[in-house]
């Protein structure tokens, strides 16, 4: 796996970690319908929440969510559809973004956005 991928992993594992701490029920990981991933999915408070994360080791070129792009909000919207239609799911959902900012020392800040997008297509 390429070094940028484990950087992406070793992020989602710290979102992954940070949901639990805050009560959040992890449903799945890196789930996938065609072409469309999601990061995690969760649920909390009733709602399922779909999170792309995002991890940078710098904010030279803006912060970490500002890399979650029309796009890939839309391939997050089409994979969550799916995940919604086959867990038969008819309660509410959001969209969130989680970012992971590491420092040259390795120490690293994190960022929770809820209801960061609601992507139209």
């Amino acid at each position: 796996m390429a070094e940028h991928n484990d950087f992406g992993k070793k992020g989602e594992l710290i979102a992954e970690h940070f949901l639990k701490e805050k009560g959040y029920e992890i449903l799945d990981q890196n789930w996938s319908h065609k072409k469309s991933e999601v990061d995690l999915i969760a649920y909390t408070n009733k709602k399922i929440v779909f999170v792309e994360v995002k991890t940078r080791s710098n904010n030279i070129f803006g912060e970490p969510e500002d890399f979650v792009s029309v796009h890939k909000q839309i391939q997050v919207e089409l994979a969550a559809n799916e995940y919604i239609h086959l867990m038969n799911f008819e309660g509410e959902i959001r969209f969130d973004i989680i970012s992971v900012l590491f420092d040259s020392s390795g120490k690293y800040s994190i960022r929770h956005i809820e209801d960061a997008f609601w992507p139209e297509n």
